[in-house]
C-alpha cells in the first residue's frame, strides 16, 4: 500500500528500509533518507511511525531505491 503519495513510498519500502539499518531510535527522516527522498506534506507521518514502531533494525542502512 502506498503510504507516501508525495514520494510514492510504500509500506514495504518503509519496512525494507527499517531493517536495513543498525540504528536506534529510527525516525520518519531516517526513512526519507535511506529512500533518498524528503518529508514533504506530512500527511504520512502517522502511519509511518506506526510502521516504524512495528519493525525492528537490523543491518546498515542503505540506499533502497
Amino acid at each position: 500500500m502506498i503510504v507516501c503519495s508525495c514520494n510514492v513510498i510504500s509500506d514495504h519500502d518503509i519496512r525494507d528500509a527499517v531493517v536495513a539499518t543498525d540504528d536506534a531510535p529510527f525516525s520518519a527522516a531516517q526513512v526519507y533518507d535511506c529512500l533518498g527522498c524528503t518529508v514533504r506534506c506530512g500527511r504520512c507521518s502517522q502511519s509511518v511511525r506506526r510502521i516504524l514502531d512495528e519493525q525492528a533494525p537490523r543491518s546498515a542502512c542503505r540506499a533502497i531505491l
